[in-house]
């Protein structure tokens, strides 16, 4: 399982990455884990970070450079996503 030691507190086009990471894990303004997939395909909202980064490994196979953590006091919401839900 991913944990947080593996995943990079970075922008999701860290140039330190060959390729952006699809999914962003970080809080909302009101405290609650976000993912964020970058294809708007999948992502919700957890209790927790560890749930957060559970769920994101498993939906990328435990690649680690698929996941990223938002950028310190960066406000995540699933505005975008609910957007794409047809």
């Amino acid at each position: 399982m991913a944990n947080a030691q593996h995943i990079q507190r970075r922008s999701a086009h860290s140039p330190i990455s060959p390729a952006p990471a699809r999914f962003i894990i970080g809080r909302d303004r009101r405290g609650s884990w976000i993912v964020q997939d970058q294809q708007g395909l999948v992502g919700g909202l957890f209790r927790n970070e560890a749930a957060a980064l559970h769920f994101a490994a498993e939906e990328c196979n435990h690649n680690p450079a698929d996941v990223c953590l938002a950028p310190e006091g960066a406000i995540l919401d699933l505005d975008g996503f609910a957007a794409n839900v047809h």
